[in-house]
């Protein structure tokens, strides 16, 4: 059963400093389940759900991308984009070495480090969005130009439908 009180995460104190208009969401987290036990909790769309993603070029130099919550990202297409060789998921441990959230919680909003964002093209076209707040079960809502305000993300279109 998700707790009544909404955390106050880095992301929370983040978007307030910003005076970014956004609203709290908790629900239960569910190990593995992903946009579509947050979307089902939530009852919104899985594609407005948006998953934060660690991935890091042939160098271990990390970035982030923004992806609907029902796609996922063609490494080969965003390294393309990026002007790298290849680009891959990082594992757990990196992804909180880089960002300071677990797997899970991960935000693109206060990270432990400067990372350039990316961010798939289309969420842009959405009317409110669903993304982390820093904490397992825990996401905010705004609209997509916050995060264009916010993070300056280089758009890309490297999506593709789950398999």
């Amino acid at each position: 059963m998700a707790k009544d009180k909404s955390p106050v995460t880095p992301v929370i104190r983040f978007l307030k400093q910003h005076k970014a208009d956004h609203s709290l969401h908790l629900y239960s987290y569910e190990e593995k389940g992903g946009t579509a036990v947050s979307a089902r909790e939530l009852g919104v769309d899985e594609r407005h759900v948006i998953k934060t993603l660690v991935m890091e070029d042939e160098q271990k130099r990390p970035l982030i991308v923004l992806m609907h919550g029902d796609q996922e990202v063609s490494t080969k297409e965003l390294a393309r984009c990026v002007g790298v060789k290849t680009i891959s998921p990082c594992n757990p441990e990196t992804a909180f070495k880089q960002t300071g959230y677990q797997v899970g919680g991960t935000s693109p909003f206060a990270t432990r480090k400067e990372i350039p964002v990316y961010m798939e093209k289309t969420i842009q076209d959405l009317e409110s969005i669903y993304i982390n707040g820093g904490k397992r079960g825990f996401l905010v809502s705004m609209t997509p130009q916050v995060i264009i305000k916010l993070l300056k993300p280089t758009m890309v279109e490297v999506g593709i439908k789950k398999k």
